[in-house]
């Protein structure tokens, strides 16, 4: 398979959808489909006409099934750590791009393929979905992000249960934990995330920016600093084009047009 095919890409509407497109091999992430999707993630990072990212799986199993067990069980410690590493930096990568991404789960969304959509802003879940992180059956633990951004979003406690089970769980329950942001039927799934992305889409881009970084930063901080830090980013937007238009949108009563700057 082409490297053109492995991710579809798309981009419509100020939306650019990415599908991961190895159904066969319930889209699971090889060495070539990683690099890929970088690619990719870059591409639409860098294009003014993109202003949210929704990943999403080819097929109705699987958002992406995990890593590509056959390639992955010819790691060896030598290149173990620069496997993980790698996957490491294309999810952080996505996840500090500036621009708002959704994860579309439209199936089994497990090992790299939960790790991928924990490193999008939000998460749609199809009502048939599964997630988890299964390496701990593998003789393995989660390598690209997952024991990190999971107890981040769901707490130590329930992180380190689908760690050490290994056990995925389903949508509904994932929605009580706080895992994905809703829980849809899998005909209206691309619908709602594009529905979703819209919304963003009209919202200012330097916004967007400062408040994804004031999250992900902030998170890494004492409350302390990230205050500091977020009335920083504040002073920031107010230095604006985006913020004039929008203040002044607003006091005339009508739609701001954004312009990123």
């Amino acid at each position: 398979m082409s490297d053109e095919t492995r991710v579809q890409y798309e981009v419509g509407d100020g939306i650019a959808l990415l599908t991961i497109n190895r159904p066969d091999k319930l889209n699971a992430l090889d060495g070539d489909t990683i690099e890929t999707l970088d690619r990719l993630i870059e591409a639409a990072g860098e294009d003014p006409a993109v202003g949210v990212l929704i990943i999403t799986g080819a097929g109705d199993k699987a958002f992406v099934a995990g890593a590509d067990i056959r390639e992955l069980s010819e790691r060896t410690p030598l290149d173990g750590s620069a496997y993980a590493r790698r996957g490491q930096a294309v999810f952080t990568r996505l996840e500090t791009i500036g621009k708002p991404s959704i994860a579309a789960v439209n199936g089994y969304a497990l090992g790299g393929g939960l790790e991928l959509a924990l490193a999008c802003t939000l998460r749609i879940a199809s009502d048939k979905a599964r997630l988890g992180l299964p390496e701990t059956t593998l003789g393995i633990i989660p390598g690209y992000g997952g024991t990190q951004r999971l107890s981040r979003l769901v707490g130590r406690g329930r992180a380190l249960e689908l760690i050490m089970t290994g056990e995925p769980i389903d949508a509904q329950e994932a929605l009580k934990i706080g895992l994905v942001n809703r829980v849809v039927p899998p005909s209206d799934l691309l619908a709602t995330a594009r529905s979703l992305a819209g919304v963003m889409r009209l919202r200012g881009p330097v916004a967007l920016r400062c408040a994804l970084e004031a999250v992900h930063r902030g998170l890494e901080m004492s409350q302390s600093d990230g205050l500091a830090l977020e009335a920083a980013l504040f002073g920031l937007t107010c230095a604006s084009e985006d913020m004039r238009e929008g203040t002044r949108a607003f006091l005339e009563k009508r739609k701001p047009t954004f312009r990123g700057r």
